[in-house]
């Protein structure tokens, strides 16, 4: 794969930087170096929170959350933080979550779900589901589910779990998600090598999660494992073109839409995984939050801006 090419000079300088902070082969290191370098990489990338942000660290029936205002909002975003199942938290997307707030004017909810290997799934969806009901409790219907990576797995998994359960959810914002594709085939193969997150990443990530082999047919697990999409919240689903989990997006949309629900997938040409981060240095990851935070006010809105 050329991304020589592909990728231009500035988000080359981020993949230098976060490789300089979050080296290639932090896999072969223990959990918790592993965390320790992830949560010093997120620190150099953050940025202040917008001043018209108030934040405010409280117990979701004993699930940490983290919650941000801007005004009086009368909608809800749960926030789901990527990186693996392994490492992340309230921090690591602290910024992410402010600027989401600041820019739809929505209260935004992060959750400080249980991280693997100490606790093997369910234990992230389980507490991702009870925050859920916390939030609908707290703060009535309308919410907007959102996650990034390992996250944006989490949301789909509370999307699917909620049917029949949960009547509160506007829509979901999936940002590079994998969602239990074929390893094998695809962008699986294609950008087996990309930068920031290789095959061989995944592969590892997708093993620690579990005691033994995966299960199998468990959407809380892998949401595209589901036998019924239909159902399912209006979906808008971001990813990196150079990305091996970047198919997996485009074939939830398929299974959604093919189940006569609302799906829309954005791929951004040129961004590889993580990019969120890069969004104040990199003119395409700026552009793409910007979609993002479109996407997420949209929903709240109960507006579907795309044309299929």
């Amino acid at each position: 794969m050329d991304y020589e090419r592909l990728i231009d000079e500035e988000t080359w300088d981020f993949i230098q930087k976060t490789g300089e902070l979050y080296p290639d082969d932090a896999v072969d290191m223990t959990i918790e170096e592993q965390r320790r370098i992830y949560n010093a990489m997120a620190r150099e990338f953050r940025v202040p929170r917008p001043d018209v942000v108030s934040v405010e660290d409280l117990s979701a029936n004993g699930v940490p959350v983290r919650v941000y205002t801007a005004g009086d909002p009368t909608r809800t975003v749960l926030f789901c933080h990527g990186g693996g199942f392994v490492v992340g938290g309230l921090d690591s997307h602290d910024d992410v979550c402010a600027e989401i707030c600041a820019q739809t004017g929505y209260r935004v909810v992060a959750a400080d779900y249980r991280l693997a290997p100490e606790h093997k799934h369910p234990a992230a969806f389980e507490d991702a589901w009870v925050v859920l009901g916390w939030v609908e409790a707290g703060y009535g219907k309308g919410i907007v589910l959102m996650g990034d990576s390992a996250g944006a797995n989490l949301c789909a998994a509370v999307a699917h779990h909620a049917r029949g359960r949960c009547e509160s959810i506007l829509g979901q914002v999936l940002i590079y998600g994998a969602f239990g594709g074929d390893v094998n085939q695809g962008s699986y193969v294609e950008h087996a090598q990309a930068p920031m997150l290789t095959r061989a990443d995944l592969l590892y990530y997708m093993d620690i999660r579990t005691e033994g082999e995966a299960p199998k047919d468990d959407p809380l697990f892998a949401p595209l494992a589901d036998s019924d999409f239909s159902g399912l919240p209006p979906t808008v689903l971001v990813t990196a073109d150079c990305d091996p989990v970047r198919d997996d997006s485009r074939d939830y949309r398929d299974r959604i839409v093919e189940a006569g629900g609302r799906a829309h997938w954005i791929n951004e040409p040129g961004l590889i995984h993580g990019y969120l981060r890069a969004r104040h240095t990199v003119g395409r990851a700026r552009d793409s939050f910007e979609r993002i935070s479109v996407a997420v006010e949209a929903l709240g809105q109960g507006i579907w801006p795309y044309d299929e």
